[in-house]
């Protein structure tokens, strides 16, 4: 019967559109026909049909020590379950799908930007490594850039959302299915990397989540290597062909699914996708929820910066980790500030109902800051518009973030019971515009307190809390850090404006007391309560003789940390989430604070305990001068 079936390609295409292929293989009634077939997709045959991959397939069958045919045929399978193209109908199908599936929002996309992305298509590959805040990234990306005239491109997906019956469909729109799970899976890595490498060779335009997946905070994640590595290794082995790395920011006015991401941020276990998920997510967008802005950041030419870093020894074996970094930096620079972000700031930082002027009054330093930054605003909005900031404040209550009131003397607007979380994470979407400006706040504040020396102080301030958050946040090298101080520095004080000079702690007490707007509570403060639990925690850690139960110990932060909020030990419940304490756990894990029997490890959790403790301290002079409402 295998025989027969495997000699009928359309048979075994009619169970693929059933799903039911996959199946009868591992139930041991079907084998996988080795050679290219008809129904294959074209780099699924191309690679069947090499000599180089059946070379290179035998060698690591050998290494592995199991049967070449047997190695084959595993390839051959996930090479089909990965394999995508673009063809007949399904294209046409899935865009009407995928209009009805992102019905609650306007793309706006910038058309001088696909204008000379237009022009770069013809030449390379088009790599589209975009932030990702929403299941409807997958769909939002590859519209935008095939309605805009660029050539398709194949979307790297995660295999959880290879959902029967629409799976089929979506491999012929493109979506490649990528297991996020495969340490126990050479050969179906070996057949990954060799997938994409043709696709490269293929001049393919590819997209996929930089972060892995969804952020529950709202600002973006540390960036996962795994595709970028493969797609360096591709370039390495495709002599002459070229890529460009195109960052991609989204970023979402309102979004429907921000309450069951931050309840997965507290440790609430994540609903599996299915097909009844698929048609209750749909069912969700029924509700207008504004625009969705999609920029393309600068782009990146991948062989040309891989051979700089490859000349330079200071980067020798962080290749592929500078790469990453410097495209989350890209994205994060073309990310704009919504209206939304700048709302639930404000009343984020007020924590209690204000009226419409009391809002406004709170955005307006905030929107001069970023004004002079030079920091760009979603849709060109005015942020000191009154009708702007009310539109804003009355589509926020008509999502169920907010709450008002209006039977009084004027409208009051406070963030609603329970929506803490969801306000945090639209707030957070614009937090990498202020965290230079915030440590910068909390260099002022050492050098207000570590004696004359200000500039001195400062400079070791901001460098150890660059050091300190360099897992939550995306910094430049320390060279064009430095600059970013001293901008910050010079809307301080314009006289600074031409390079650090040496000033006083009266000078920056001076300066602390008179700049508007203040940020380091708002931004820092819920990703440093975050340390201090975790570093808290390790500091009473006993079980230094057992291997490290990450999972366990995750569990007991989130214990403690919601006690500590209850007892107002740390400033919210925004700061009791895994995406927080993981951050903080891989620093201490960088800084030796974690592997069992290490040399001084008590002394050395107690030393980050103290610094935790101290770098709050600081947090809490700036919430102080804030909440004084300085002269």
């Amino acid at each position: 019967m295998n025989a027969d079936i495997t000699d009928h390609p359309s048979i075994l295409n009619s169970l693929d559109r059933v799903g039911a292929r996959r199946t009868l293989q591992r139930a041991g009634l079907l084998e996988e026909p080795t050679g290219p077939l008809p129904t294959d997709t074209p780099e699924v045959a191309e690679l069947l049909a090499d000599e180089a991959f059946t070379t290179r397939l035998a060698e690591l069958s050998r290494s592995l020590g199991r049967p070449a045919p047997e190695v084959r045929a595993e390839a051959a399978g996930y090479l089909r379950e990965i394999g995508a193209t673009h063809t007949g109908r399904a294209p046409k199908d899935w865009a009407r799908f995928a209009h009805w599936l992102s019905r609650a929002h306007d793309l706006v996309v910038d058309p001088e930007q696909t204008r000379q992305l237009r022009a770069l298509d013809r030449k390379q590959s088009l790599l589209f490594p975009f932030s990702h805040r929403s299941y409807l990234d997958g769909v939002t990306v590859p519209a935008a850039v095939s309605s805009n005239g660029i050539t398709p491109a194949f979307v790297l997906a995660g295999a959880n959302l290879d959902v029967f019956p629409f799976n089929h469909l979506l491999r012929r729109s493109g979506f490649v299915y990528v297991r996020r799970s495969t340490t126990d899976l050479p050969v179906y890595r070996f057949v990954l990397r060799a997938y994409i490498a043709q696709m490269i060779r293929n001049r393919r335009n590819l997209c996929w989540s930089i972060e892995g997946g969804r952020t529950r905070t709202g600002k973006l994640r540390p960036p996962t290597y795994g595709v970028l590595r493969y797609m360096i290794d591709a370039l390495d082995t495709a002599t002459g062909s070229q890529a460009l790395i195109v960052p991609v920011s989204i970023v979402y006015e309102q979004l429907h699914e921000v309450q069951m991401m931050t309840d997965e941020a507290r440790g609430i276990s994540k609903r599996p996708e299915d097909l009844r998920w698929l048609w209750n997510f749909g069912r969700s967008q029924r509700e207008r929820f504004g625009r969705v802005y999609l920029q393309f950041g600068e782009p990146l030419p991948l062989r040309e910066r891989l051979a700089e870093l490859r000349g330079d020894d200071r980067t020798q074996g962080r290749v592929v980790e500078r790469i990453a970094l410097e495209t989350c930096r890209r994205i994060n620079r073309a990310t704009p500030v919504t209206t939304t972000a700048v709302v639930c700031l404000a009343l984020l930082a007020a924590d209690r109902a204000l009226t419409l002027d009391e809002v406004l009054a709170t955005v307006a330093p905030l929107a001069r800051y970023i004004r002079d930054r030079g920091r760009p605003v979603a849709g060109a909005a005015d942020l000191t518009d009154r009708a702007t900031i009310r539109r804003t404040l009355d589509d926020l209550v008509r999502g169920g973030v907010l709450t008002s009131f209006d039977g009084g003397t004027e409208t009051i607007w406070w963030i609603g019971p329970g929506r803490h979380l969801v306000a945090a994470f639209y707030r957070n979407t614009a937090v990498h515009m202020l965290v230079d400006r915030a440590i910068g706040e909390l260099g002022l504040v050492a050098a207000m307190e570590d004696g004359e020396n200000g500039l001195q102080a400062a400079n070791r301030e901001t460098l150890r809390l660059r050091e300190l958050l360099k897992f939550d946040f995306f910094f430049p090298p320390r060279s064009e850090f430095a600059a970013e101080m001293a901008a910050e520095l010079a809307i301080a004080d314009p006289a600074q404006g031409d390079g650090f000079h040496d000033f006083t702690a009266a000078d920056a007490k001076r300066w602390l007391t008179s700049i508007e707007p203040l940020v380091a509570h708002l931004v820092l403060r819920p990703f440093l309560d975050a340390y201090h639990v975790v570093a808290d925690r390790l500091a009473a850690w006993e079980d230094d003789d057992e291997p490290f139960d990450e999972s366990r110990f995750l569990g007991e932060c989130l214990r403690v940390g919601r006690q500590w909020a209850l007892q107002k030990q740390i400033a919210s419940e925004e700061s009791v989430s895994l995406e927080l304490f993981k951050p903080a756990l891989r620093l201490a894990k960088h800084r030796d604070l974690i592997r069992p029997g290490a040399p001084d490890t008590a002394k050395l959790r107690q030393a980050f305990l103290e610094e935790m403790r101290e770098t709050v301290r600081r947090v809490s002079v700036i919430a102080q001068l804030a909440q004084r409402g300085r002269p």
